[in-house]
């Protein structure tokens, strides 16, 4: 069973909050990202947490994103596996969304410009672009 009622008294705390992050495009970082629907992918942990890649900065209040998963499926389109800490993840090109910078928790890496532009072709490739 989904934790919508956790998530929704998590989402009001995070939304009172003041936060004066900049993230930069290329960054990973844990994001709240909640509790979604169907195939929409939900965060995990007390935090309702997923690592996000920065892939757009708009302003200090919003940004780009796309999620990251570790069960991705390497030969999948909607997937773009990329590698840190010696361990691999996938970035869900499918789920790309805008973000408040209020649900930002913390860094954990910045990729390669290489890996960046490469994930940024496959999206557009996916979508037409």
């Amino acid at each position: 069973m989904k934790k919508f009622d956790e998530w929704n008294n998590l989402k009001k705390d995070t939304h009172k909050k003041e936060r004066n992050i900049l993230p930069k495009i290329r960054e990973i970082w844990w994001c709240s990202v909640g509790v979604n629907i169907g195939v929409e992918e939900d965060g995990k942990n007390k935090h309702f947490e997923r690592p996000v890649l920065v892939l757009k900065v708009f302003s200090r209040k919003s940004f780009l994103g796309i999620p990251l998963t570790s069960a991705g499926k390497s030969e999948s389109k909607f997937y773009f596996k990329i590698i840190y800490n010696n361990k691999e993840y996938f970035v869900i090109l499918s789920q790309v969304r805008l973000f408040s910078t209020k649900r930002l928790l913390r860094k954990i890496t910045r990729i390669d410009t290489d890996t960046f532009s490469n994930i940024k072709s496959a999206s557009a490739k996916l979508f037409g672009l």
